[in-house]
């Protein structure tokens, strides 16, 4: 909690007694009080938070008022006050969760059923295995292995142009495949 201090004309009957040890803090605070809100504005998304952050930055300068030496330079001494401050609060700040109407993220489609997937797993392997023998060869290194068309090539000693049109045609073999079409 801060020590209330006057930063305006809205504020000026309601300055703490304190204030009378140092009258020319006051008048500071008065003269400048406007000015210096909208430097706090200027560092704050919020005019709450500027007037916070203005009573901070003058909490401060009041405590040191005696050590100021040169009073002509208070503005730049409040400024300086005040960035600190907003720094020292932009390093502290957590981030805090927030109750929202919606969801911000969207849910997960649910997963398939283990009992599904393996029977889908299982027909895809039989269509596979109805495969002529070297594009089962091909479709395996590609899909089950994960090699690329190169090394693919490469493993069965053709050439690339080779194994793409052979994946390409037991591809469109696969898509045909009556037991599945519940996948499509």
């Amino acid at each position: 909690m801060t020590t209330p201090v006057c930063t305006g004309a809205s504020r000026a009957g309601a300055a703490p007694a304190g204030h009378r040890r140092y009258p020319s803090f006051s008048s500071y605070v008065r003269a400048r009080g406007p000015v210096l809100l909208r430097t706090a504005r200027s560092l704050t998304a919020n005019p709450s938070d500027a007037e916070d952050l203005l009573q901070t930055a003058l909490t401060k300068t009041y405590v040191a008022w005696e050590r100021i030496e040169d009073h002509r330079a208070l503005d730049g001494y409040v400024r300086r006050a005040l960035v600190n401050t907003r720094t020292s609060q932009w390093r502290k700040r957590k981030v805090e969760e927030f109750a929202c109407g919606e969801l911000p993220e969207k849910e997960a489609p649910p997963a398939p059923d283990p009992a599904e997937r393996q029977s889908l797993h299982d027909a895809m392997w039989r269509a596979v295995l109805k495969l002529p023998d070297r594009q089962r060869a091909m479709v395996v290194l590609r899909y089950y292995e994960d090699l690329s068309e190169v090394q693919t090539a490469e493993v069965l000693g053709v050439t690339v142009g080779t194994v793409k049109s052979a994946v390409s045609r037991a591809l469109g073999k696969l898509r045909e495949d009556p037991e599945l079409s519940p996948v499509r």
